[in-house]
């Protein structure tokens, strides 16, 4: 009767355990979800302020429209890629780095032009799409955390073996494209 009670023990404390580790996974596999979600948020954000930006851009000053056309079919790429269910993140962040670095010649661009600069409607979009800037940073790097402490626990030991059973699989991280680290050049044709 003891070694049955013990058994049964063993039986219930691993049987707990398990569903405390899937429970876990699933909170930290939610979480990074969450935080993948909050990147989605900012960049539609900087996808609604684009073709206000570009408008007034437009207005104010006329230059290289290939600029402003890899803008938009950056733009138009991360909304396909958004509104495709099949999509996956590393789909997603590829979209997202075209957009990072036509958007980036942009700002690049307008820089150049001091008229533009000066105009009160400019200014303010500039400020606004520099504030979702900083929130895509942030969003990044908060999902980046996320991802990180989830991968650990679904490849650390013994969690390794209850991720295999039920299918968890490590995340993605979000990773600079290459390149990203020189300074987009910008030539002018007078």
């Amino acid at each position: 009767m003891i070694i049955v009670s013990a058994v049964v023990l063993i039986l219930v404390v691993i049987v707990a355990w398990l569903f405390g580790t899937y429970n876990n996974f699933v909170q930290l596999r939610t979480g990074a979800d969450a935080m993948w979600a909050q990147i989605e948020t900012q960049y539609q954000r900087r996808a609604d302020l684009i073709p206000q930006l570009v408008s007034t851009v437009q207005g104010a000053a006329n230059f290289e429209s290939g600029v402003l056309v890899d803008v938009t079919e950056a733009r138009t790429q991360w909304l396909n890629t958004q509104s495709n269910p099949n999509a996956t993140i590393d789909e997603q962040i590829s979209a997202s780095a075209s957009m990072d670095s036509a958007l980036s010649r942009l700002l690049v661009t307008v820089e150049s032009y001091p008229t533009l600069t000066a105009t009160e409607g400019f200014i303010t979009l500039q400020s606004q799409l520099e504030g979702t800037e900083n929130r895509v940073a942030v969003a990044r790097r908060d999902y980046n955390e996320s991802v990180r402490v989830y991968d650990a626990a679904v490849q650390l030991i013994p969690g390794r073996f209850v991720a295999g059973m039920f299918g968890f699989t490590a995340y993605p991280y979000f990773e600079s494209s290459e390149g990203a680290q020189n300074a987009p050049a910008v030539q002018f044709e007078f």
